[in-house]
């Protein structure tokens, strides 16, 4: 069963940037609650993707390996968060949309994205401090491509000397890409761990 940390819901346009990344320092990250009301969230246990133990297809793989898509970072980062907003139930309000984008600028928050000719069909964003990564979203407008997006993120997290990729909530999807479960206290002190490496995205 999950426990909840939440702080007490605010307005999403008062919602800063520095209050963003210190809510990501200290094991919070937020959900838009409704279109202007943001909760912020420290679920217990907490799920990682243990970057040694991803999973990655076969078929992804194969993909990969014959480049039918183009994959690019931070090629469009606007557009991957509003694809990722685009769907009938989500959590990214036009508020967060903003806030992410800021937080894109100033070089927080990374996009990794597939590409076919001039069309992007799939990606992910997420946010990078440290050496800790905490994915945010990802689509796919193509079978498979926001997985391609997922295998590349891995490898380039590995190469960059990243420790944790903080995958939020476990669900049957980030499971297959090898989510666990771990608790709170624990994920707390690996993202200590992370948080004083200086790596690069």
């Amino acid at each position: 069963m999950t426990a909840f940390f939440h702080l007490m819901p605010q307005p999403s346009k008062l919602v800063t940037v520095e209050q963003l990344l210190q809510a990501y320092r200290t094991g919070f990250f937020p959900m838009a609650e409704t279109e202007h009301v943001v909760l912020w969230h420290s679920p217990d246990p907490r799920a990682i993707i243990p970057l040694d133990r991803a999973h990655i297809a076969r078929s992804v793989r194969a993909l990969v390996k014959k480049r039918v898509f183009t994959v690019r970072r931070n090629g469009d980062f606007e557009k991957v968060i509003h694809a990722c907003a685009d769907r009938p139930h989500t959590w990214i309000s036009k508020d967060l949309v903003r806030l992410y984008c800021q937080l894109h600028q100033l070089g927080y928050a990374h996009s990794v994205e597939a590409w076919q000719e001039d069309r992007l069909v799939g990606g992910l964003y997420g946010v990078a401090l440290g050496g800790a990564f905490f994915g945010e979203s990802m689509f796919s407008h193509v079978s498979n491509a926001a997985k391609v997006c997922f295998a590349h993120l891995v490898e380039h997290l590995r190469q960059r000397g990243f420790v944790l990729l903080d995958s939020q909530y476990a669900n049957p999807f980030t499971v297959s890409l090898g989510a666990i479960e771990i608790p709170r206290r624990q994920y707390l002190a690996k993202l200590t761990e992370a948080l004083s490496l200086q790596c690069t995205f």
